[in-house]
């Protein structure tokens, strides 16, 4: 009956723990052959913020001295620059478009670059330095560490796995004003917004999805979009602090 007991146990605390952990889907790629295109423009609402202040405080022979950069980019017409836009819980559709380059990020002059990409979760991220001082680059999803590496060297590079999706922030535990933002995508149906605001998502299978654009000053924003077989569907989204 003890024996019984502590197997009870032992199945029971197995349930909790499977309850607890989240349950990630795989996406399935298919053949898509009546997809419809979403193309939109992403404004923004409301007063522009002010600029934020960047105070190297080491090594300013090759990261500059004091300056003033901007939280967001407005184009014409208040278009947003540099949002990441793509749709929720995909589980089916187009086959991933194939890139010949490794994804790469740069540390150049103090600064990441790009300040902002995507990359397909599971891909291998290239970290670099192009600069004569000691980095330490580090990316965080949530509070957890997802890769951190010491770029001593000007030339070095590492190369580190990017295993789960979501938004991964960039950080330089050698230079603190540093910033990046990495969109790791769990779907090929993604885009950055252009200077224009403007975004194209092709080969979408028939149905209702949510498009969320997401901004590092914004945060995310959804709206409901729904696809017809081989059309076109027009959105303009507004986003706001």
């Amino acid at each position: 009956m003890r024996r019984f007991g502590i197997l009870l146990c032992v199945v029971a605390s197995a349930i909790v723990l499977t309850a607890l952990t989240p349950t990630a889907y795989s996406y399935q790629e298919i053949t898509v052959s009546d997809g419809g295109t979403i193309k939109g423009r992403v404004v923004y609402q409301g007063s522009p913020p002010s600029m934020k202040t960047i105070i190297p405080t080491k090594d300013q022979e090759v990261c500059g001295n004091i300056r003033e950069e901007p939280q967001i980019i407005l184009g014409e017409d208040r278009s947003l620059q540099d949002a990441v836009v793509f749709l929720k819980a995909v589980e089916s559709g187009k086959v991933w478009a194939q890139s010949a380059k490794t994804p790469e990020l740069t540390n150049r002059k103090c600064d990441f670059v790009p300040h902002v990409q995507v990359v397909p979760v599971g891909s291998d991220l290239e970290i670099i330095s192009d600069d004569p001082v000691l980095h330490a680059t580090h990316g965080f999803l949530g509070k957890r560490t997802v890769f951190s590496v010491t770029l001593p060297n000007q030339g070095d590079r590492v190369t580190r796995p990017l295993k789960k999706s979501g938004v991964v922030r960039v950080e330089c535990d050698a230079h603190g004003w540093m910033l990046g933002w990495i969109y790791v995508a769990d779907n090929p149906y993604y885009g950055i917004t252009g200077k224009d605001g403007m975004f194209t998502i092709t080969d979408v299978p028939p149905g209702a999805y949510t498009l969320v654009v997401w901004q590092a000053y914004t945060g995310f924003t959804e709206t409901p979009v729904i696809v017809k077989a081989k059309e076109v569907v027009s959105v303009s989204i507004e986003v706001k602090k």
